[in-house]
């Protein structure tokens, strides 16, 4: 029978699990990996097709993926529920006038106990404790949801229970991209240098939705102007993704070097910068001025370079620290110099935040600010 099949599939994938969180893990993997195929044919546009027909062929639109992660996770005794949401803009769906014409996406709530502790559980007023999901993005995984899902209005729909919610909203340390950057200056100014990344949450997803997207040559260009961009004519020797999306990391050893970074003059000055790489995350909000809002999204950052300066020099001018202080954000940026090393490191807290337009002239000057902080030249002079 048909729901014997979906059962079987159940058990299936979660043989060897041993909490619930992991059940719901080990479905919503398998749901994910199946393929996104939208045919909207008469009532198909707003009727899933069933659990055991979508398990047949192997593809799905987001409601029938939804439909299907529902009938397995029903399987193993977890009830789940689809909601209903707009895909792209978290201000789309008005609180006091949502209408059904308003929702483009189906994703899942799962309702789960106080065993299972994730940032992606809200609390329902009668179902308790839910646990929101997007069964189609292939590079979110269970506890985290999609940034421009976060934060909006969506539909639970559960007959008498169903009640517009807000979604919930990640804080910027689950969106944490950590970079640990290792540069020997040369006197000529050259520079050999390894960068390894660490990405968490949503900036996970996005650097895997890059490597997933790009063959590996391309994805091998896409880093090498990466990497270019910030010292010209740079070679890159080592690019070494490791994608681990069960617990939303995505990781990338980088080694190069680049003749010529540093700028030798009169035999007696180098000067350089310690922001070799940029953050691919940049804001940049040049314009003068704007006639909508500025949508930040949650996330931070931290890095550390860690430069070997060249034997025969001494540090004859660091730049100053900097620190800035926003309701949506903070920034740092320090020095230090201790045998024969220059440590440069700089932080940025961003909370997700829409600032009305009357307030560009804030934001637009607290970014200003980090990239004048982040151009800033360090000064060696030969003893």
């Amino acid at each position: 029978a048909a729901d014997e099949t979906v059962a079987a599939k159940a058990r299936e994938l979660t043989a060897g699990t041993k909490t619930e969180l992991e059940r719901i893990q080990a479905i919503a993997r398998y749901v994910q990996s199946l393929q996104y195929i939208s045919i909207q044919i008469g009532v198909g546009r707003f009727r899933p097709h069933s659990a055991a027909e979508v398990l047949a062929k192997r593809y799905g639109d987001c409601k029938d993926k939804a439909n299907l992660m529902r009938a397995l996770l029903k399987a193993v005794g977890i009830e789940a529920y689809p909601v209903l949401i707009y895909s792209g803009d978290p201000t789309y769906v008005r609180e006091e006038w949502a209408s059904p014409s308003q929702f483009n996406h189906c994703i899942v709530a799962v309702r789960v106990s106080d065993a299972t502790q994730t940032a992606t559980v809200i609390n329902h007023p009668k179902l308790g404790r839910l646990l929101i999901f997007d069964a189609t993005d292939p590079n979110t995984p269970v506890g985290d949801l999609p940034t421009h899902e976060q934060n909006s209005f969506a539909l639970v729909a559960a007959g008498d229970s169903g009640t517009l919610l807000r979604m919930p909203a990640t804080p910027p340390e689950a969106n944490q991209l950590e970079r640990q950057a290792d540069v020997s200056l040369a006197a000529d100014g050259s520079i050999t240098a390894s960068v390894r990344e660490n990405a968490f949450g949503q900036s996970a997803a996005a650097y895997r939705g890059e490597f997933k997207h790009f063959s590996r040559p391309e994805y091998q260009q896409l880093i090498e102007g990466w990497v270019t961009s910030g010292a010209t004519g740079a070679k890159v020797t080592k690019v070494e993704p490791t994608d681990d999306n069960a617990v939303g990391r995505f990781a990338l050893d980088v080694e190069f070097n680049a003749a010529n970074y540093g700028q030798l003059m009169q035999d007696r000055l180098l000067i350089f910068k310690p922001v070799i790489v940029s953050r691919r995350e940049r804001v940049f909000l040049t314009e003068k001025a704007r006639k909508h809002p500025v949508v930040l999204d949650s996330y931070s950052y931290t890095e550390t370079v860690k430069v070997k300066l060249p034997a025969g020099f001494d540090v004859d001018e660091l730049p100053d620290p900097v620190k800035l202080d926003a309701p949506f954000g903070t920034y740092a940026a320090t020095y230090a110099v201790k045998d024969g090393q220059l440590q440069f490191t700089r932080t940025l807290v961003q909370h997700a935040a829409t600032i009305p337009v009357e307030q560009y002239a804030t934001v637009r000057s607290f970014f200003e600010h980090i990239r004048a902080a982040e151009q800033a030249p360090v000064v060696l002079a030969r003893k």
